[in-house]
């Protein structure tokens, strides 16, 4: 896989959007690691609390575009740390539009 390939799997991934607040997955700290092998990519999603009810949609919002490039899409969930959380819940007051 060439490094432009890489770079448009990188580019789907960070366009990514929170429904209900305006700014990218990454932005927001939801999507925390990004690795990109011939294979795969393989993305780290960090939620400020378990069992958010969004969850499969903001994973999907990610994999959806991914595997339309024809990358197989592998994906791990952790919670973020409480920086992490606080630095979201800024973000969340700062950009939040609703549903």
């Amino acid at each position: 896989m060439d490094n432009i390939f890489k770079e448009q799997i990188k580019a789907a991934i960070a366009s990514a959007k929170h429904p209900a607040i305006d700014l990218s997955l990454t932005t927001l700290g939801i999507v925390k690691d990004v690795k990109v092998t011939d294979e795969k990519a393989e993305v780290t999603f960090a939620f400020p609390f378990p069992n958010i009810p969004i969850g499969e949609q903001l994973i999907n919002s990610v994999k959806i575009p991914v595997t339309n490039l024809g990358v197989a899409f592998d994906y791990q969930v952790v919670l973020m740390t409480e920086d992490e959380r606080q630095k979201f819940l800024q973000l969340e007051a700062s950009a939040w539009k609703g549903m």
